[in-house]
């Protein structure tokens, strides 16, 4: 009897771990838009830092989105356990958010391409200055990132809740933590990697010997140094691009008669998603441009 009732709880605990790898999936791709657009703000924010400062400077970054998720999890819990009711309007809330953040970042780029240049260039020459607080400069630039990873991560974990809303609290508890445990030390490797490329490049590109071997891992190191460039420009144009698909999936979904139209056009729903997401995402700039430009002239 204690047997047959060990077999029947292992039973239960299997069935429940497969739905919850199978839910943390289905949460992870729902997340991934803002995953890129996290992974390429925080390696653009750590750029500009000494060689040697690096690992430590993003090692601060990723305690802080640690820290951060530690009071988003529980504040995502408690709203799904007390007010579950208010699941959608945060979903809808975080999709437009995105769109707008999407087409936000486009069009600053736009308007700002020379003055960021010039701003990257000033950036550059301060810290070749010896009287450049350069204690300072890094704490800002962690500071940023953290601030900047806590919105990001908000974005996440309310994304991750509205698939998990309709499941057991131990489930969404589960779900919601490997969301935010694996997505940090996935994110925070790939930028701690990203950061360190042109140093592993330089590195090959001094292995000595004139083997094929040895030629071939210069041309290699070579070729890491030349790519993180185009890498990280690569990164932040997908992640804008899924910030529209993933916003504009979530405002489809939560409007029942769009979302039905769409569901007409299968084969298209991607570009649907996102053109509503350029959409949305162009309506809410042009009214938080106005609405400044009144408070301006206020």
């Amino acid at each position: 009897m204690a047997g047959s009732s060990l077999l029947a709880l292992l039973d239960d605990i299997t069935t429940m771990l497969d739905d919850v790898s199978v839910m943390s999936q289905l949460a992870a791709k729902k997340t991934a838009g803002v995953l890129g657009d996290d992974l390429a703000l925080n390696a653009q924010q750590v750029t500009g830092i000494a060689s040697k400062r690096e690992l430590p400077v993003v090692w601060a970054v990723a305690r802080g989105s640690f820290i951060n998720k530690l009071i988003l999890v529980p504040a995502a819990l408690l709203i799904s356990a007390f007010l579950p009711w208010l699941i959608t309007p945060l979903l809808m809330l975080g999709g437009a958010f995105l769109c707008f953040e999407g087409f936000e970042k486009i069009w600053h780029k736009l308007r700002h391409s020379k003055e960021e240049d010039a701003h990257a260039q000033a950036v550059h020459a301060a810290m070749q200055q010896p009287t450049t607080d350069l204690v300072t400069l890094e704490n800002e630039k962690i500071k940023g990132a953290v601030r900047t990873d806590f919105i990001l991560s908000a974005e996440i974990i309310v994304i991750a809740l509205g698939v998990v809303a309709e499941a057991a609290l131990t489930q969404r508890i589960l779900v919601l933590s490997l969301i935010a445990i694996f997505m940090t030390i996935g994110v925070y490797g790939l930028v701690a990697l990203i950061v360190k490329m042109d140093d592993i490049g330089l590195w090959l590109m001094q292995r000595q010997g004139q083997s094929v071997m040895s030629q071939a891992t210069r041309k290699f190191g070579w070729g890491l140094v030349q790519a993180v460039p185009y890498l990280m420009r690569l990164l932040s144009v997908l992640g804008t691009a899924a910030m529209f698909l993933v916003g504009g999936g979530i405002i489809v979904h939560g409007i029942h008669p769009l979302h039905t139209f769409v569901e007409q056009f299968s084969q298209w729903s991607l570009l649907l998603n996102a053109t509503v997401g350029v959409l949305v995402g162009a309506i809410l700039t042009c009214l938080i441009n106005i609405v400044k430009l009144i408070i301006t002239k206020g």
